[in-house]
């Protein structure tokens, strides 16, 4: 390997134990790291990379490094990369899963998390919040937001998701795009490997023809299925890790109760705490499904695996098929039009999380006075939702 390329992957170390925050944070430390330190690429084509991940379904920040990875040393080094940056703190989730589910006193355990749930409640309140204050800027974007509230809090099934993300999109596309691009399309569509984009369908259809098909007794049935699970929802995250929260509250806590929500609760607010991909936290809960299905220690390491592959795989596929061609791609507005819908029903997602999530509650003045202060420090403040947790763990420890 290259001198160039080891130096590439030393930063990519570094940028996953230190990419604490989000999205939003994670693009000042690929400037840091892949720009300014070292000139890997430009700083505009690391910009248009990020853009090209805003468009796509999947991790944003993992897309971006993945595609940066892409222009440095080709497929290798980016398949190398994306391991480097989503094990680590997939990995520890995981075991935190485990840990967690080996507990004899559980109960003990939940006191002294009494304080995380309301703050990782904040938390999701505050992507809510920053996320709507970006993107619900027309009386369109409003309504869609407004239902896809309404949908997923009335009819809180799995398939709201992306039928409602495809609403979205195909509703602000329509409105806001010119029709002079025919020809540019022609051109786009030409170039695409039609094998390449098989493959992608090819194996959502396998895994769920496979889970649909096998006999739920066998021991190989709920991994499967789990995969698949990840996979699909792989394909309809848009907007972050933010969007994470109610699509797999809905389908693993309410449709499935793979756990419960405290259980829930408590693994998004430990994620908070670790760099790296937010979109580790479904390593959490595939280990806890393969628990609640009844498999030991290695069945729920398998099932983190499983999980935090299945949910990145789309993405990952994407922008390896993508970036080639993406110079023509940013140019037709259709795409770049149904972002501002699809991001408009992601902010109704997550409302409609922190109304699922906080419901159980009632007039608990202390729950509600926590989540509307972690609200306002993360609003008003610079302070990490790192340091807050940590802070809520320890009162939970010594009162």
């Amino acid at each position: 390997m290259a001198k160039r390329q080891l130096l590439f992957l030393r930063n990519v170390f570094f940028f996953t134990f230190t990419a604490f925050g989000g999205a939003q944070a994670h693009l000042s430390l690929l400037l840091r790291y892949f720009v300014n330190n070292i000139n890997f690429v430009s700083e505009e084509e690391l910009l248009e990379l990020n853009a090209l991940a805003q468009v796509l379904p999947g991790p944003a920040s993992t897309q971006t490094l993945v595609g940066v990875a892409y222009k440095v040393g080709g497929l290798k080094l980016a398949i190398i990369t994306f391991l480097i940056w989503i094990l680590p703190s997939a990995a520890i989730m995981t075991l935190a899963a485990i840990w967690y589910a080996l507990l004899d006193q559980k109960h003990k355990f939940a006191e002294a998390l009494e304080y995380i749930h309301p703050i990782a409640l904040g938390v999701v309140a505050y992507g809510a919040f920053q996320l709507g204050r970006k993107v619900l800027t027309t009386q369109v974007s409003i309504f869609l937001a407004i239902g896809a509230l309404v949908g997923t809090l009335v009819l809180r099934e799995a398939y709201v998701f992306p039928l409602a993300i495809l609403i979205g999109g195909m509703v602000s596309s329509a409105i806001g795009t010119p029709t002079e691009e025919t020809e540019l399309r022609v051109r786009l569509f030409a170039n695409i490997n039609p094998k390449k984009l098989g493959y992608f369908i090819g194996v959502l259809l396998f895994m769920a023809m496979l889970g649909a098909i096998i006999n739920r007794t066998s021991p190989f049935s709920l991994p499967i299925r789990l995969f698949e699970n990840f996979y699909r929802n792989g394909i309809f995250i848009f907007g972050g890790g933010q969007v994470l929260v109610p699509m797999m509250f809905t389908e693993f806590v309410q449709m499935k109760h793979y756990l419960s929500q405290t259980d829930f609760l408590s693994g998004f607010a430990f994620q908070q705490v670790l760099p790296g991909p937010t979109f580790s936290f479904t390593s959490y809960i595939g280990a806890l499904g393969m628990k609640h299905g009844g498999y030991g220690i290695l069945g729920q390491a398998t099932g983190g695996l499983l999980a935090v592959l299945g949910i990145n795989l789309p993405g990952l596929i994407l922008v390896l098929f993508i970036v080639p061609f993406w110079n023509d791609l940013k140019k037709i507005s259709r795409i770049k039009h149904s972002l501002s819908g699809i991001n408009a029903v992601s902010v109704g997602f997550i409302i409609a999380a922190f109304v699922m999530l906080i419901a159980p509650v009632g007039l608990n003045w202390l729950f509600l006075g926590i989540v509307l202060a972690t609200f306002l420090l993360l609003n008003f403040t610079k302070i990490s939702p790192a340091l807050i947790i940590v802070a809520g763990l320890f009162l939970g420890y010594i009162i």
